[in-house]
């Protein structure tokens, strides 16, 4: 009996040793390998194609004419240069007097001052007079006529689509926050307005008594 037990011992210490020596490096049949193992995708890159060379026929874009969750409606334009010439009669939804304008200036800044700059002039942190990393000036949306003249419409259809330099905003904004964003940049520019109105107008009483004055003396 204890010859056994000695041998059964033996037998169960060897056992135990070589399975704490063996490694196992084969996980074994993955049932769906798709979701066993991840494909790595860089940010932002088209994966249409690797899909659809895999066999499977999924684009990840939503159904063509659907609103998603949350949105206010579906912008129909397309971005071409029709739907641009186009985007100038566009209107936005938002009643002014709703607007949260410092949630608007808040979602400015957030997406839109580092190269626009805080106070709209074109020299955010990416421009910086020139010293930042882009060496092309942003659009100065305040004291530049061609952008105070463009329409919110326009401005919607930029921010949407994305317009030379700048990309789309689309997937950061939702659709009101965009048109909240042009709002905030509207009203800036009506207040630049303003505010070039009186300058000039106080220029203008100062130099008339003066040029009264000159005319009385002669």
């Amino acid at each position: 009996m204890k010859k056994f037990l000695i041998i059964a011992g033996c037998v169960v210490t060897g056992i135990v040793i070589v399975s704490c020596n063996h490694v196992r490096r084969d996980t074994g049949r993955a049932y769906m390998p798709d979701m066993a193992y991840s494909v790595a995708y860089e940010t932002y890159a088209p994966s249409g194609e690797r899909l659809k060379a895999s066999g499977a026929h999924y684009t990840g874009l939503p159904v063509e004419g659907t609103i998603a969750r949350g949105e206010m409606f579906a912008y129909m334009l397309k971005n071409d240069s029709a739907g641009y010439v186009q985007s100038a009669s566009v209107k936005s939804p938002l009643v002014a007097e709703s607007i949260d304008m410092k949630e608007a200036q808040r979602l400015y800044l957030v997406n839109c001052g580092i190269c626009h700059g805080a106070k709209l002039d074109g020299n955010g942190p990416l421009y910086k007079g020139g010293d930042g990393p882009y060496l092309a000036k942003p659009a100065t949306l305040v004291g530049d006529a061609v952008y105070e003249a463009m329409a919110e419409g326009t401005m919607f259809h930029s921010v949407t689509y994305g317009k030379n330099s700048m990309g789309s905003y689309a997937s950061q904004l939702s659709t009101k926050q965009r048109w909240m964003v042009i709002a905030y940049i509207k009203s800036k520019q009506a207040a630049g307005k303003t505010a070039t109105s009186a300058v000039a107008a106080d220029t203008s009483a100062v130099k008339k008594p003066a040029m009264d004055t000159v005319t009385k003396k002669m």
